[in-house]
């Protein structure tokens, strides 16, 4: 299959769309799949042998990290060239829009990916009142789109109470050998932990900005000051963070990657995570990989797969109160840190990445070669198969 995809953000800048795209390209080419990757410039020029086609971008005032292509671009002569099977956009927003005007305009199947919860990132930004119109805006961009992908079935009722169509959940997997208990460092323990590697640690990893609210990680400081907190990432808001949490013993590490990632994950005792708008959760699965028991909001596509007292902990989203609550449990309860450390890495064995993407290119199918699909399954209707 030739796929031409359109990306409003990729390399250098790191998130869970980017992550996502890098595993993707990786699988495409270890399947022998063809891809050609249009992004903001900026971008390496290849990634896993695809051609990266780097168009000019403008940041955004108040986000200058995220760049938009203008959706007027024309890429028309490249996308003649390569002879894409199938065009699908992600988190089609400007550059995405250029993409879908090329797949009608050619008659070209397309696919797109909701994975950002910009209505509700808006609201936690103080827009609430542009909400609605963004939702107007996304539902009018996803009708245009053969196939809609959303990450979570939490993600799904929300798109179809909202009016979406063609949607189907392409969840996400986790590199179970990278992120695994077996990378704990005590070294990098006791580094962190000022060389009182007793003292419980917990960890978050996320982007720092407001709409991700570590701010709820105060009260837990303080409420805890037998533990030491780790905040793994960087942001706009990292600078206001670490003045709000100056004199509590937190250890801000910046951007971590590879083995870094890894074994600060498997060197922590409790994964939290604060953002109430996560569509699929990419760091949660991550941290139950490397064997530690999460605690997690009541909202977002982590509900998917992490059930309260199972293989996690949940909290009122609302309530700090009961953010504290929980991680206190599992501080005073190494039994049943254990357990659902255990649990979570059991689960996380089943979404291996492979799966999960072999899965999306069989959706693909169904919007590249449909008349393929509905013989096969009138056949097997036919014979019982």
């Amino acid at each position: 299959m030739r796929v031409a995809l359109f990306t409003e953000v990729f390399l250098p800048k790191i998130d869970g769309v980017v992550n996502t795209l890098c595993r993707l390209l990786e699988h495409l080419a270890q399947r022998g799949h063809q891809a050609i990757l249009f992004a903001p410039a900026g971008s390496p020029t290849r990634y896993a042998g695809t051609p990266v086609i780097g168009l000019p971008a403008v940041p955004l005032p108040f986000y200058p990290e995220l760049r938009l292509v203008p959706p007027t671009v024309d890429v028309r002569d490249h996308l003649f060239a390569f002879d894409p099977d199938l065009i699908h956009v992600f988190n089609p927003v400007s550059l995405g829009l250029a993409g879908l005007r090329h797949a009608q305009e050619m008659g070209i199947p397309v696919a797109a990916s909701y994975q950002t919860d910009l209505p509700g990132f808006m609201t936690r930004w103080g827009l609430g009142a542009l909400s609605e119109l963004m939702w107007e805006f996304l539902r009018w961009v996803h009708d245009q789109a053969d196939l809609n992908f959303c990450p979570s079935y939490f993600t799904l009722q929300e798109l179809e109470r909202r009016g979406f169509r063609n949607l189907r959940v392409w969840g996400r997997g986790v590199d179970v050998e990278r992120f695994h208990p077996r990378h704990a460092d005590p070294q990098w323990r006791a580094r962190l932990t000022g060389d009182q590697p007793d003292a419980p640690v917990i960890l978050t990893v996320s982007r720092l900005s407001p709409e991700k609210r570590i701010s709820m990680l105060r009260p837990l400081a303080d409420a805890l000051s037998q533990a030491r907190l780790v905040i793994v990432g960087d942001g706009p808001a990292r600078r206001m963070l670490e003045y709000q949490f100056s004199g509590t013993p937190t250890v801000f590490t910046g951007y971590l990657y590879g083995a870094d990632l890894a074994t600060a994950y498997a060197s922590a005792d409790i994964f939290v995570l604060t953002s109430a708008n996560e569509t699929f959760g990419n760091v949660v699965l991550e941290a139950m990989a490397s064997g530690l028991p999460v605690v997690v909001p009541d909202s977002g596509g982590q509900l998917d797969y992490v059930q309260h007292e199972v293989n996690g902990l949940i909290y009122d989203d609302e309530d700090p109160e009961a953010l504290i609550a929980q991680v206190a449990r599992l501080i005073g309860d190494p039994l049943l840190a254990r357990r659902l450390g255990a649990a979570g890495r059991a689960w996380a064995e089943t979404r291996r990445w492979e799966h999960v993407l072999d899965g999306l290119i069989a959706d693909w199918e169904t919007i590249v070669h449909p008349t393929q699909l509905i013989l096969s399954q009138g056949v097997s209707m036919l014979f019982g198969t």
